[in-house]
């Protein structure tokens, strides 16, 4: 029997999921909680600042094993996906069509689910990993410097795309094939059954839009650092706590724009401009660049990859503490706090694609092009360093300050200006696209898997965004945004395995149906 048959009745389905929105319980419970971390946060900041640093420190020492094994499950699980008769289920059913194509479809997925990161640590991640190398590697070598770009892809690839592609795929396949609402809590009806329309799938759903909004505060924040370090580097512009604040206030603004006019106007056109433009300015790199040592990089990065994939997936005996700690646990928190929205997003428009074709799409190809950029443009600040003699970017990583990486490596490059510009627009574009796109899931979250809720309550959500992200960055900076998706990481991760559980089971039972 198909799940949708398990429906509440109207009465009970419009009280809680209805038009009537802002009494929900996820609204109301998870909009209380906000409100309260964001006065909390801006009027106690001393305080605010002490307990995100030790909240952080705690997390990422006792709790690496934690992610890590997680993230590796999810890892082993896609790929069984993908080369098992299960691949051949189709989200929506049989004769169900893609909604988009396949390069508006990658192009959207990206965006949002990439994003800053790519221009915050694009650099600064691999010329990091050359001073300071992971597994016991040698500083300052021709292998620190492949294992660095081999490190940051490990951040990036597989392991990552891994955790949103398992909530994709099982928000997809009970929204498409059971006919559930497209909320997290609909994952776990193999599970749970009629209970998620009661209080376990309300704490389900709130545990999402926790995770999802503080893991949005956190790149929002590493934008407003980006954009305000390059504004201060080019133009002279204040790199302080207000520029970023007025920052995040306007491009919180245009996002607002973006998501009323929906997903097939504003985010998906957004989305399709930030992969042409990202794309151009890689390009740019590639040629202006070291070009044959670009292109060496991407084959060794690779090879490295997969050579180290193992060892660096591996918690037990490790020596490396500080690059376990600091760099994996943090990254794949980061990763799991993003995953509601992400995950959600990608569900919402993947209809029509099968299981294989969902898992290469949204784990193989990202990688691929994460490999690119990052042996793009950590690649030419690694040959400016060993080299050319160029300390410029290695300095300003030595001394944490990452979000000037970027602009310090195009200062060797010709149209040093023209870069740096393009590269700002980008993040901010990227900035417009990861809030609207995340304001818009967590909006049907919150609606309890309604995706035409009212247009008031997106931009009550983007709002909020903005206002965790300075309440984040004055209450901390770059630590606090860290330990915040540490912190909402952690609870989320238990959902992650769950739903994998459901998503096979539903699978299962679905290719049974097929034969």
């Amino acid at each position: 029997m198909r799940e949708a048959e398990h429906l509440p009745d109207n009465k009970e389905y419009r009280k809680l999921f209805g038009l009537d929105i802002y009494l929900t319980p996820v609204f109301v419970i998870s909009s209380i909680a906000i409100a309260v971390f964001i006065v909390g946060a801006l009027v106690f900041k001393e305080g605010a600042t002490k307990l995100f640093g030790a909240t952080r420190v705690w997390l990422t020492t006792n709790l690496d094993w934690w992610f890590m094994d997680i993230t590796n499950l999810l890892v082993l699980f896609c790929l069984f996906l993908v080369f098992s008769r299960l691949g051949k289920v189709r989200l929506g059913g049989a004769d169900a069509k893609p909604e988009y194509s396949n390069l508006t479809w990658l192009s959207m997925l990206f965006a949002a689910g990439i994003g800053i990161g790519l221009l915050f640590f694009g650099v600064a991640e691999p010329v990091y990993y050359l001073q300071k190398p992971p597994l016991g590697i040698t500083p300052g070598t021709a292998e620190a410097a492949t294992a660095g770009i081999a490190a940051t892809v490990f951040h990036w690839g597989l392991h990552g795309w891994a955790v949103y592609g398992v909530v994709g795929l099982a928000l997809g396949f009970f929204a498409y094939n059971r006919g559930l609402p497209l909320t997290i809590r609909s994952a776990f009806y193999p599970l749970l059954g009629d209970r998620i329309w009661g209080w376990p799938g309300h704490i389900i759903d709130t545990f999402a839009i926790f995770a999802g909004l503080f893991g949005l505060a956190t790149s929002l924040g590493l934008g407003a650092q980006q954009v305000t370090s390059g504004l201060n580097y080019l133009f002279d512009v204040p790199a302080n706590n207000t520029t970023m604040v007025v920052l995040i206030t306007i491009i919180t603004a245009i996002a607002m724009i973006s998501v009323v006019t929906g997903i097939n106007v504003g985010i998906k056109r957004l989305s399709q401009f930030n992969v042409i433009v990202a794309l151009l300015l890689l390009l740019a790199v590639i040629i202006l660049g070291p070009t044959l040592y670009i292109l060496s990089s991407i084959f060794n990065g690779l090879g490295t990859y997969f050579a180290k994939i193992r060892p660096l997936s591996n918690w037990i005996g490790r020596t490396d503490t500080s690059f376990v700690h600091n760099w994996t646990t943090f990254y794949w928190a980061w990763w799991i706090a993003w995953a509601p929205f992400v995950g959600t997003f990608i569900a919402r428009i993947s209809k029509g694609r099968t299981v294989r074709e969902f898992v290469i799409f949204v784990l193989i190809l990202p990688t691929l092009l994460c490999l690119l950029w990052f042996s793009a443009f950590g690649g030419t600040a690694l040959h400016q360093h060993m080299v050319d003699g160029y300390t410029g970017v290695t300095e300003n990583v030595e001394a944490w300050k990452l979000e000037l990486a970027l602009f310090k490596m195009f200062d060797k490059l010709p149209l040093t200006t023209l870069l740096s510009s393009v590269a700002m627009m980008l993040t901010i574009i990227f900035f417009v696209t990861s809030s609207d796109s995340g304001s818009l899931i967590i909006d049907i979250i919150a609606a309890g898997g309604r995706v035409d809720a009212p247009v008031a309550q997106r931009v009550f959500w983007c709002s909020v965004e903005g206002l965790v992200a300075i309440a984040l960055l004055l209450g901390g900076g770059l630590k606090s945004l860290q330990a915040a998706s540490l912190a909402t990481g952690f609870p989320f991760a238990i959902v992650l395995l769950g739903m994998a559980v459901c998503v096979w089971i539903g699978l299962r039972n679905e290719s049974r149906e097929l034969e």
